[in-house]
């Protein structure tokens, strides 16, 4: 449990102005210390993890070096100033986007984040300092740590001399899960065989450090570390000024070089990928912030493909070689047909094409048994072995069943031990356990001891922490990170700290919010420090520039950014139909009994045919319309809010955030800033309120703000995405989507002859919904006629809402597709709409039929309407579809175009 350090201000020890004293704050710190045992350096308890040094302040209670100035700026702040900064730094993450996803049990193979609990991202305020001092032991230590386990990685799937001299057991390498027999024989290029390492840590009583947990599968976590520091550097640039942290973005440089190093020899300009299990991982935004920063595409295995013993990339209808794939796919699902049969996140093939050395994939198929925590006991003669050094950072005792001494003290002292399984299986919390399920493990360890080792609990410092709004001191490690070059291991400077969770989650390295660790520079590096270090990394081109990697995107790819632009005009007209009824509602809802009241009931039936949903409308006499209008409210409410309604404003923006997710390496971060203001303007977990005026005024907000952000984010897409294939297909989509919008609602509004005053309190609410009002009566001079508005809304070439421009940019976005033959179906299908719509004449569309109703107009924009569906049915099965069947692996290399 964190106890609060800081005075109340409003005591009577508290400055004037909310402004807290240092040395107020100190005495409330010390006192706190004194009053809990969470504090003391006695032996961990049942209730939590011992904490024995204080990051924040020494043994005397005074405030360490490295901390002076963030005491400053919490003394300066005050609580007031503390929460205004906790508000920022939310607002920063709901900007950028930063999310950790709840996984669903079923959806195996997707890696986990390592004691990262589930659920939306935290950052706490106040970050982590290190000392230069630290750092260097910190550095020197992790660097030697990556070298071991890349000798101890290299020899066991090489000539494995550990085992035949006897230094490691057998049945810790064969045993554990992350072994994978079908890696001997691959080598990645270059000297290290180990790629990326990451590393838990945190600190001792006496203020050495120790490690808990090293991660080689596929480390999480880069992506999140490099993302909290922009946005705790932004949120307190002040404090960023006066500590001057050494940058820890060199390492995406580090990363990006090391994958192109990694390449074949044979591979001229190296192209890479990273391999994301998709978005409903864990740690998506980890692994899609970080393709960003590298500029490499994530791809999911449907993009991949092994033919000739190579592996592609598909990218719209063509095929481009892969050299280097980033995995962050768990290694038993990387491959059916040598690994996991039921894996769907890999590509089979994979394996071979690793044999056949014509791809790299790191981290090295098989690096997950470095992770077995039976290696941690014999970690130190290893180090003695392979590199005739000693550990310079330590790990906890640890104590084997293979050896019977060792499984003695194991069984002993079950009560006070972290009991790990050697072959894949749950680690046990030894102070959390009952008698029964102690004695029923000491058996199930007597039954097959080399299962198993216990641990000595670990051990943390403490930090002050502002995560949970209010200022207190809790439990903190660290994940740090390095990436092998030629030359070595290149560690991140600084990493992904964490706040622990309370009681004995922590033993297992849950956590409840991240923290920014900062490395303070050296005194001469701080002397000469005149300018801030750039918060995002400046990538300078490499000298392999791997030029075809900006080109290439995938079926998948692609197929989001179609739905991008169909789902961001969808929401955007949605919201405009909704704000024009509503306001139509209230104006006409106390006169009934006028002809332009007709409206309402018109437009309510234009939501139903557009969502397919029923509005309650169809009806013709005066009580029916006045019945439709007294549920009106509710059903606007369930229009906007409700995620279940089909065709919903909400499940519109829904369906917008979820295609944005799945490609968020092609969007900029002004993308999420808007996204999460659009998502928070709509009440969507909220019932509606039973005051009619409470609900509209909701509705008014989320409504205007919705649109508002749609708006934003099609300016967003004009002018600061590439015009690049993606955004082609992201225009088709759009363009699509708003020709289906404008024959729906005309064809729902202007179909059905109606009286004078009816008409043209329709026609104005269509042209308002169709932001086309203003230009309609600048022409018009205010003479209302389906004519007129069919000339404006068809026919109009120089109307970007007219149909007409949809079918001509339509067309251009077709013929700027790679591949394009001027006559695939998809063109054709937009020739034949515009012949017909050539061949039709406003005057024409206006006659009314016998029985009342627009018949020709009713055809002509149903048939457009159909026919446009038929359009995006033929992209999709053309351009967006990834080929079925099975196809050859290892035919001869006489085709590079995906079949249709």
């Amino acid at each position: 449990m964190a106890q609060q350090f800081a005075v109340d201000p409003a005591s009577p020890a508290a400055a004037p102005g909310d402004r807290y004293d240092v040395d107020n704050l100190l005495a409330g710190y010390r006192t706190a210390r004194a009053q809990e045992a969470l504090f003391d350096l006695r032996p961990a308890s049942p209730e939590g993890p011992g904490i024995g040094y204080d990051e924040f302040v020494d043994e005397h209670g005074n405030v360490r070096e490295a901390w002076v100035e963030l005491a400053d700026t919490v003394a300066e702040r005050g609580r007031v100033g503390l929460d205004r900064l906790r508000s920022v730094v939310h607002s920063l993450i709901d900007h950028d986007g930063i999310t950790y996803n709840e996984v669903d049990p079923s959806r195996e193979g997707v890696p986990s984040a390592h004691g990262l609990e589930p659920g939306p991202w935290h950052i706490d305020t106040l970050p982590l300092v290190i000392s230069a001092a630290d750092w260097e032991v910190l550095e020197a230590g992790l660097v030697q740590r990556s070298r071991l386990l890349d000798a101890v990685l290299a020899d066991l799937y090489g000539p494995r001399t550990l085992l035949s001299e006897g230094l490691l057991p057998a049945e810790l390498l064969f045993a554990h899960p992350g072994y994978v027999r079908a890696a001997n024989g691959i080598e990645v290029p270059g000297r290290h065989q180990l790629f990326m390492h990451a590393a838990d840590l945190s600190r001792l009583p006496d203020g050495s450090f120790q490690v808990n947990a090293d991660w080689t599968q596929a480390p999480s976590g880069a992506g999140y570390a490099l993302a909290d520091r922009r946005v705790v550097a932004n949120a307190i640039p002040d404090l960023y000024e006066s500590i001057v942290p050494r940058p820890a973005t060199p390492f995406a440089q580090a990363l990006r070089l090391a994958l192109l190093d990694a390449a074949p020899d044979v591979a001229q300009d190296p192209v890479v990928v990273v391999l994301s299990p998709g978005i409903y991982s864990e740690t998506a935004f980890d692994q899609a912030y970080l393709a960003t920063l590298l500029g490499f595409p994530l791809v999911e295995s449907p993009d991949l493909v092994v033919r000739d013993g190579k592996l592609w990339m598909r990218s719209l209808g063509t095929l481009k070689q892969v050299d280097v794939v980033l995995r962050r796919v768990d290694a038993d699902y990387l491959d059916p047909l040598d690994l996991r049969a039921d894996s769907r996140l890999g590509v089979a093939g994979l394996v071979e094409a690793q044999h056949r050395g014509t791809v790299t994939v790191v981290n090295t198929l098989g690096s997950g048994i470095l992770e077995n925590p039976g290696l941690l006991r014999f970690l130190p003669e290893l180090a003695e072995r392979l590199l005739a050094e000693t550990p310079l950072l330590h790990t906890a005792p640890v104590y084997w069943g293979g050896i019977d001494s060792e499984r003695s003290h194991l069984l002993a002292n079950l009560p006070s031990l972290l009991i790990k399984s050697t072959v894949g299986g749950e680690t046990l919390v030894g102070p959390t356990l009952s008698s029964l399920q102690l004695a029923q493990l000491a058996m199930r360890i007597e039954h097959m001891p080399w299962q198993w080792v216990g641990q000595e609990l670990p051990q943390f410092s403490s930090a002050p922490t502002d995560h949970a709004g209010v200022l207190s001191s809790a439990g903190v490690g660290m994940r740090l990170f390095t990436v092998a070059q030629r030359s070595g291991y290149a560690p991140m400077i600084g990493g992904l700290g964490y706040v622990l969770a309370p009681g004995p989650a922590a033993y297992t390295l849950k956590t409840v919010a991240a923290k920014d660790v900062w490395v303070r520079p050296t005194e001469r590096a701080h002397a000469e420090a005149v300018t801030l270090t750039s918060l995002e990394p400046t990538l300078a081109p490499p000298a392999k520039t791997g030029a075809g990697t900006w080109a290439v995107s995938s079926p998948r790819v692609l197929s989001d950014l179609f739905w991008l632009g169909r789902y961001g005009e969808r929401a955007e007209n949605m919201a405009r139909l909704l704000i024009v009824t509503r306001e139509r509602y209230h104006i006409f809802r106390h006169h009934q009994d006028t002809e332009e009241s007709e409206c309402v009931p018109a437009l309510m039936a234009a939501l139903g045919r557009i969502t397919g949903t029923d509005t309650g409308t169809g009806a013709d006499n005066a009580d029916d319309r006045a019945e439709m209008i007294a549920v009106a409210p509710s059903t606007l409410w369930s229009l906007t809010v409700d995620p279940q309604r089909p065709g919903s404003l909400v499940q519109a923006v829904d369906g917008l955030a979820l295609a944005a997710r799945a490609v968020r390496d092609q969007l900029s971060n002004d993308t999420w800033m808007v996204l999460a203001n659009v998502e928070h303007a709509l009440p969507s977990r909220f019932d509606p309120p039973e005051s009619l005026t409470e609900a509209d005024a909701l509705l008014a907000t989320a409504q205007s703000q919705t649109l508002a952000g749609m708006l934003t984010l099609s300016g967003v897409a004009s002018e600061s995405m590439v015009h690049d294939v993606g955004w082609t297909m992201m225009d088709i989509g759009k363009r699509i989507e708003r020709g289906l919008w404008v024959t729906g609602l005309l064809r729902a509004m202007l179909t059905a002859a109606r009286g004078p005053a009816a008409e043209q309190s329709i026609i104005e609410a269509t042209l308002v919904a169709c932001e086309s009002a203003v230009i309609y009566r600048r022409r018009t001079a205010g003479k209302i006629s389906v004519a007129a508005v069919a000339e404006l809304m068809l026919f109009d070439e120089q109307n970007p809402r007219s149909l007409v421009y949809q079918l001509q940019r339509l067309r251009a976005d077709l013929r700027d597709l790679p591949g394009s033959s001027g006559s695939s179906r998809p063109e054709r299908l937009v020739d034949e709409i515009s012949t017909v719509l050539r061949r039709s004449h406003p005057a024409e569309l206006e006659e009314v039929a016998a029985d009342g109703r627009r018949e020709t107009l009713a055809e002509l924009l149903t048939g457009i309407h159909d026919e446009l569906r038929d359009v995006a049915e033929a992209i999709t099965a053309t351009q967006l579809t990834l080929p079925g069947g099975m196809q050859p692996l290892w035919g001869p290399d006489v085709r590079r175009v995906m079949p249709a």
